[in-house]
């Protein structure tokens, strides 16, 4: 969900033209930067953080950066908000996905392993996931295709003025 709604939203940001777009997928950062860290609460906070800290830098030097890692605890998130502001401007989108959704869409087999207590602390199975009260942006992806996600994110960057407007 995540992943493919980001995709989709870059593609509709590189066919707009202009600032240069970065994807930080939660799987590449953890897998690229976060090698070392594991899924306890510290650790899911530092790789959060880092993502944070990386998108700050892009903002900072003029391009969009867009994140799509599952960041569960209000927090960090907040945390992260207040970073990036600063450098150029945060959105925070909620992608909306019932736990029982998540399940069947699991290519990866990790929500069964966790409910088979094979992967300890696992966000939505045995560690919480605080939906954010302050999201900018929710979708619900039960209803929702990606192209039409990435037009909500769209529309709301217009809006909030961080876009100019949509042909």
């Amino acid at each position: 969900g995540k992943s493919t709604i980001a995709n989709a939203l870059i593609s509709k940001f590189l066919e707009m033209g202009g600032r240069p777009v970065t994807l930080l997928d939660g799987d590449l950062v953890r897998k690229n930067l976060s090698s070392e860290l594991g899924f306890s609460k510290e650790h899911r906070d530092i790789n959060i953080r880092r993502i944070g800290y990386v998108a700050s830098e892009i903002t900072k030097n003029g391009g969009i950066a867009i994140c799509a890692p599952i960041a569960p605890y209000d927090a960090v998130r907040k945390e992260v908000r207040a970073m990036i502001e600063p450098a150029g401007g945060f959105i925070l989108v909620h992608v909306a996905t019932p736990i029982e959704v998540c399940e069947q869409r699991d290519r990866k087999g990790l929500y069964a392993k966790a409910r088979a207590g094979i992967i300890p602390e696992f966000t939505g199975v045995s560690d919480p996931y605080e939906v954010p009260a302050d999201a900018d942006v929710a979708i619900d992806t039960e209803s929702t295709t990606p192209e039409e996600a990435a037009q909500q994110v769209l529309l709301h960057l217009e809006h909030e003025g961080y876009i100019g407007a949509l042909t």
